[in-house]
């Protein structure tokens, strides 16, 4: 087995609190580690050097209950976010990952199409799957609400990132839901009161994850979980439950790269002009022929632009 020397055993991040991680064992039981100090990744521009999900090689420790963890395994893939808004150091968020899926409301709180777009571009960047979960469906009872939830499906959908719309307290396609997370690894992500763990719970009513209720004066979320955890499903998924995460950030990239993240523009930027045509103001540029032709979303080309402008899109 990879890593593995005598006394030494494998298991799986669910759970960093400070110096301490809660590892799952071969047998589906939790052991404590604490890190061993020469693996504290010296020159690694990420704060946290251990992740949930990580495949870690460890060993019980002399005289007591908990375990050293010895080795991280190479990982498949894995998200980050940035540490802190004006800092250049990254948060790795999870590892080995099947999906991200992101939780979205259109309202109570709003979740802008600006933050959808990053979130998208960060999975692109870093070989993730995505999906778009719109929940509280039941809260759309206008003709221009449920026009709006239509159009958005259908832009992200054509991008090529399959959609669902569902109510965790009607009850409304939770199948769905179930479906997507079965037998996946699946990263829940989004904003603090888009109803994360309400979902979770519908579905999983055993792990019983916080639930709480959306501020009435500011009609957005309070933050539940302060730590991403990975939780285990009967369906054989296995979730891992993030911080309401108002940051992604993708670090040391090329403006001209940016494009590669949106799928729709990817099919025709070899066909601009200019092979590192950033698709703002250059001439004979065909993805803004095919923005003018309403075959890629105006909406996304936007939020494109504010990215490769370095606007804030994130509110």
């Amino acid at each position: 087995m990879d890593g593995m020397n005598e006394g030494t055993q494998q298991g799986i991040v669910t759970r960093s609190t400070g110096s301490w991680y809660d590892v799952m064992k071969a047998d589906g039981n939790m052991i404590r580690c604490r890190l061993r100090g020469r693996l504290k990744m010296a020159g690694s521009k990420a704060t946290n050097p251990v992740a949930v999900g990580d495949r870690v090689v460890y060993r019980l420790e002399e005289g007591g209950s908990g375990g050293l963890i010895e080795e991280i395994l190479d990982r498949k893939n894995y998200i980050i976010r940035k540490a802190t808004k004006l800092s250049r150091q990254t948060h790795v968020i999870a590892a080995n990952l099947d999906q991200a899926v992101l939780i979205v409301t259109l309202s109570y709180p709003r979740t802008s199409t600006g933050f959808i777009d990053r979130f998208l571009v960060t999975c692109e960047a870093y070989s993730i799957p995505a999906r778009l979960v719109f929940n509280k469906y039941d809260l759309l009872t206008g003709e221009e609400e449920l026009a709006r939830l239509g159009a958005l499906m259908d832009i992200y959908a054509e991008a090529g990132y399959p959609c669902i719309s569902v109510s965790a307290t009607h009850g409304t396609r939770l199948d769905d839901f179930d479906r997507l997370l079965k037998e996946k690894v699946s990263l829940l992500a989004g904003h603090s009161g888009v109803g994360k763990s309400a979902l979770v719970n519908a579905i999983e009513p055993a792990l019983n994850l916080k639930v709480r209720e959306i501020s009435r004066v500011h009609k957005k979320g309070r933050h539940t979980t302060t730590f991403a955890e990975m939780f285990s499903l009967e369906n054989g998924g296995r979730i891992i439950d993030t911080p309401g995460i108002k940051e992604f950030g993708l670090v040391d990239f090329e403006a001209w790269e940016l494009c590669h993240y949106f799928p729709e523009m990817r099919r025709f930027f070899n066909l601009c002009r200019y092979d590192n045509c950033t698709h703002f103001n250059e001439p004979a540029c065909r993805v803004k022929e095919e923005v003018e032709r309403g075959r890629i979303s105006m909406e996304r080309y936007e939020n494109y632009l504010n990215m490769l402008l370095g606007e804030d899109v994130m509110k």
